[in-house]
């Protein structure tokens, strides 16, 4: 897969820290207006996916340290855990909107592998 119009940190960060594309786009959603408080079911209803996998995505941004939780409300908001975090998510947001093809395809790449992995873990060897 080429990647040339990929910066090279915001490659590591899709790959290191992005698992799908719903993550992303949970991200992004929360980051377009930070200052909101996000319960699941708004997420869910506006990326089209269930309640419960929008809770999932967004406990897995918080664990991430890219949103926080107010565990009173169930509530969550963009609040990144550093500026260099801050800069490198608006970096991806800028690079995703002229290149999701490219974002979207490296993530699903990724995904890809972990799958062939699993396949290849199960393949018959003829040793065997």
């Amino acid at each position: 897969m080429s990647l040339p119009s990929l910066p090279s940190d915001v490659i590591r960060f899709v790959l290191t820290s992005i698992p799908s594309v719903p993550h992303l786009e949970a991200m992004l959603l929360l980051r377009q207006d930070a200052g909101i408080k996000w319960e699941a079911k708004e997420v869910g209803h506006r990326l089209y996916i269930p309640e419960k996998k929008a809770e999932a995505l967004l406990h897995d941004l918080t664990e991430a340290r890219i949103l926080v939780c107010d565990d009173g409300t169930s509530t969550y908001r963009y609040l990144p855990a550093s500026a260099e975090l801050y800069e490198l998510i608006d970096k991806l947001a800028d690079v995703y909107a002229k290149n999701i093809v490219e974002v979207s395809n490296l993530i699903h790449s990724k995904a890809d592998n972990h799958v062939q992995q699993f396949a290849d873990a199960f393949k018959l060897r003829k040793d065997s």
